[in-house]
């Protein structure tokens, strides 16, 4: 009879994740077929020996404690990206989360370490974004909260929309008035619109000129007000360079995760892109809600949406 253990190696030794497990003294107890592939290395290497000082960065970054000894000083944390060292000495970015495992009474008997390659998210459609300091870490953050939230719906979860948004004046803000000026006005936009985003919701970055925002509103109705109320609150931003106001205005896109539906993450960001380059067609200052049955047949079943 197949014992419980060797039923739990199997299990995991058929997920994408790379996955480890580490006891209490932090020797490695367990490498996934999917933690070798990402680095090379072997459970018969890895097995009922200590910590390897090269995994030490993804066990911080995964349990936010940024130079300790993980997993001996692991907390429970967000993902975070980090870069694994691959057997042949090349770096590999992945994205890393610790888990702090314990028994019945509470008390911490292990740590799970839990990885991806950090290309696996390239396929999302984005605009372009410089590498200034952190922005690369930036999005692969809000790239990985994204994909965990469409797991969470394609499992029965909330219901997911995104919201694109493009800043219309960034484009000729950078040629008349320079990149300061266009960075100082796209801190400005965001912080507008941070200030009608929902408890749940969360927002950055997602190109050079533009955001992208994770929304839970239960249907497409509810997603296009929401879309409205946003695009008014940029309107409302108080840009000044040198003196001179400068009116803000924004492009919306916006999508609904469909139920019951194959579409993809990337097809449904693709929707939400779509839909902000509609809004923007027709003169921006607007925002644009895209229907699932547009999802995969390319029909028009757009509905734009004046701010009032």
């Amino acid at each position: 009879m197949t014992d419980r253990t060797e039923l739990l190696e199997a299990a995991f030794d058929n997920v994408p994740e790379g996955v480890s497990l580490f006891d209490r003294e932090g020797a490695v107890m367990f490498w996934n077929q999917a933690a070798q592939g990402i680095t090379g290395y072997t459970a018969m290497e890895l097995q009922g020996r200590p910590l390897p000082e090269w995994l030490e960065p993804l066990l911080a970054a995964g349990s936010g404690k940024e130079g300790s000894r993980a997993p001996a000083a692991a907390a429970e944390g967000k993902r975070s990206l980090a870069q694994a060292r691959h057997k042949l000495g090349h770096a590999v970015p992945v994205i890393a989360r610790v888990l702090v495992l314990r028994n019945g009474l509470g008390e911490r008997i292990g740590t799970a370490l839990l990885f991806h390659p950090a290309e696996s998210l390239d396929a999302l459609p984005h605009g372009e974004l410089d590498e200034g300091p952190g922005a690369a870490e930036s999005r692969a953050e809000l790239e990985e909260r994204l994909q965990t939230e469409f797991d969470d719906f394609a499992r029965g979860g909330p219901p997911l929309g995104v919201l694109w948004v493009s800043v219309d004046q960034a484009e000729e803000l950078r040629k008349t008035h320079g990149v300061a000026a266009c960075n100082a006005m796209l801190e400005k936009i965001g912080h507008a619109l941070a200030q009608g985003l929902r408890p749940s919701e969360e927002m950055g970055r997602w190109g050079d000129d533009e955001f992208l925002i994770v929304a839970h509103e239960r249907n497409e109705g509810m997603l296009a007000a929401h879309s409205q109320m946003l695009a008014g609150l940029a309107r409302t931003a108080d840009f000044r360079w040198w003196g001179d106001r400068v009116s803000l205005t924004v492009s919306i896109g916006a999508a609904q995760a469909c139920n019951d539906s194959t579409e993809t993450l990337a097809q449904l960001l693709l929707r939400a892109r779509e839909a902000m380059e509609t809004s923007n067609r027709e003169g921006g200052n607007r925002a644009t809600v895209t229907a699932c049955n547009s999802a995969s047949s390319g029909a028009q079943g757009d509905t734009p949406c004046l701010p009032s």
